[in-house]
């Protein structure tokens, strides 16, 4: 049984504001919650990918014929905490 996943439209947003409302989003999501992150910044593919391996989600990479740039990660069970001002930076 796979659940639908969970459609974030991070819009023009830069990557640092991305990421930060991207992990609140995430926080009471069920582990294993696979989310599709739109996303225009052209910043994305190489942020989103070292943020997932920073904190622990998993980075499932770019969706092939989406409408508009997507990536998709699944939510892990134990997220590795980041600064709550920096998404880049350990707590």
């Amino acid at each position: 049984m796979s659940a639908d996943p969970v459609v974030i439209d991070g819009g023009d947003r830069s990557c640092v504001r991305l990421l930060l409302e991207l992990r609140g989003r995430i926080a009471d999501m069920a582990p294993g919650t696979v989310v599709h992150l739109i996303a225009s910044d052209p910043a994305a593919p190489i942020d989103l990918p070292a943020w997932c391996h920073l904190t622990g989600h998993t980075y499932l990479g770019p969706l092939d014929g989406a409408a508009s740039p997507t990536y998709a990660l699944r939510v892990t069970a134990a997220p590795r905490p980041t600064s709550p001002e920096s998404p880049w930076r350990p707590r």
